[in-house]
């Protein structure tokens, strides 16, 4: 149950966090496009089952892959990816956590 609130507040708070502190004027703005990268969770649909407590999602499924990491990772670089890439890369620490924890 601790696990379960520590991953989902992760993915929730932390981002809130870095809008708060980094884009103080937009914080709204920042907080929602980097809570769109939940979004990679839609990849949860092609496993079976789709939801498994016990699975760690890093490299199972394909949006979690090291590939799609490492492209999370140089879109932090560009400004116009940034938001959306910080929001990635939350999620993708966020279920290292999660993993870390099983």
């Amino acid at each position: 149950m601790l696990q379960t609130y520590i991953h989902y507040g992760c993915h929730v708070f932390i981002p809130l966090l870095v809008a708060l502190a980094a884009y103080r004027k937009m914080w709204i703005q920042a907080f929602l496009i980097m809570l769109s990268g939940l979004w990679i969770d839609v990849d949860h649909l092609l496993a079976n089952p789709i939801f498994n407590p016990n699975r760690c999602s890093i490299n199972f499924h394909p949006l979690h892959s090291y590939y799609a990491i490492g492209l999370y990772i140089v879109l932090l670089f560009p400004k116009k990816t940034r938001l959306v890439a910080l929001g990635l890369v939350i999620h993708i620490i966020s279920d290292v956590v999660d993993c870390s924890l099983m």
